[in-house]
């Protein structure tokens, strides 16, 4: 296998292998390494799906990366053969007084996008299975749906190697070294040397702690899939979701071929690092408890028994922003982490604007609302 690469890319998650397929596209001579082999389920991508919207508040760069990243994971849909995205809708459920919902109705129209403000008893006719208190309002998004995750990554593989990346799966980086015009990777199979780096590295960023240190936490998530009243909550005539309620923000899915509702807590968790056990799903009773009770309150009739489970990770910045950027010493050094639980509708445009970053030096989209540098500022590192 050759050691001498035009790019060597550490973490072949979500975002690794987009970035990897999207270099090898352009010919670029990439060599792409995992501690594990992904698909997997050590890292944040796995429990099938992951929601897809378009109207983000606040920060007007989420929007246009959604956007752009849709169109690439359609593209990746007709590459690949696979049937990836499924537009189901999403229904973002909040107290009508909510700002958050508001900046998304706004930041709608500002691009275009087709939703729906809904009232609660519009909510309640259009979709039986939801009982949202009198006070809230919903805004639905119809374009917007829901990913196949652990399929886009196997998809991403496939084409990164097909157009001739270098894989290598359950391999450990040892050490990291940098010089000023060129890196060097050692594992513990071999040694590889790149022109640039970029590290995508995940929950894994506290053992590169060498190259970069980052504010970023690793939380535990839990979710669960439960037992529902399929004629209101199949996928054929149910959305995806999310809510914010009192005991929490949650978000979810609808029952995909007989599943059951998933469903998931954004908020809470415990906090995590490698060493650490990682505990299954019950390990914590609030693991099962969070979740039922927010069924209880929002969807009652899917509030059945767990037909399953699953533990996987957020890695959080102390503003829930991205981290997209060169490294603070080091301008061939690429760095991207601290997705925060929100990322992987991003991972096929992230990995197109890392191979533009390595390639060109610059990206369309704004970046700076993911600088490293706003964590030095506020004393955060």
């Amino acid at each position: 296998m050759p050691t001498s690469y035009d790019v060597i890319i550490i973490g072949a998650g979500s975002m690794g292998m987009s970035a990897g397929y999207y270099l090898a596209k352009n010919k670029v001579k990439v060599l792409l390494i995992d501690k594990f082999d992904p698909p997997h389920v050590s890292g944040s991508h796995h429990g099938e799906t992951r929601l897809i919207r378009h109207a983000y508040s606040g920060n007007a760069a989420y929007s246009s990366m959604a956007l752009r990243a849709d169109k690439l994971w359609t593209d990746l849909e007709q590459a690949s053969g696979q049937r990836l995205l499924v537009r189901s809708g999403v229904l973002n459920m909040g107290a009508a007084e909510s700002a958050n919902l508001g900046n998304k109705q706004q930041t709608a129209a500002d691009f275009g996008l087709k939703v729906e403000l809904l009232a609660a008893d519009e909510i309640r006719k259009r979709w039986p299975g939801v009982r949202p208190p009198d006070d809230y309002v919903g805004l639905y998004e119809e374009e917007a749906g829901y990913l196949q995750s652990e399929a886009c990554v196997r998809a991403y593989r496939q084409q990164a190697l097909a157009a001739g990346a270098r894989l290598l799966v359950n391999t450990q980086v040892s050490k990291v070294n940098v010089g000023s015009s060129g890196v060097t990777v050692h594992t513990l199979d071999g040694t590889y040397h790149a022109d640039q780096l970029i590290v995508s590295a995940g929950a894994w960023f506290s053992e590169l702690a060498d190259l970069i240190e980052l504010p970023i936490r690793s939380v535990r998530k839990a979710v669960a899939w439960f037992q529902s009243d399929e004629s209101l909550y199949d996928s054929a005539r149910f959305p995806g979701f999310t809510f914010g309620a009192e005991h929490g923000g949650f978000y979810g899915f609808p029952s995909i071929n007989g599943s059951g509702v998933k469903i998931g807590r954004h908020d809470a968790g415990q906090l995590w690092k490698p060493g650490l056990p990682f505990e299954p799903f019950g390990h914590y009773a609030d693991d099962e408890n969070d979740l039922r009770r927010a069924l209880e309150a929002f969807l009652p009739q899917a509030a059945g028994k767990v037909v399953r489970s699953a533990v996987c990770k957020y890695e959080m910045t102390p503003d829930e922003d991205f981290i997209i950027d060169h490294h603070p010493k080091y301008n061939h050094v690429l760095v991207a982490g601290g997705f925060s639980g929100h990322g992987f509708k991003f991972a096929s445009v992230v990995g197109e604007i890392l191979s533009e970053l390595a390639q060109d030096g610059k990206t369309a989209f704004d970046m700076s609302s993911f600088a490293i540098s706003r964590f030095q500022e506020a004393g955060a590192m």
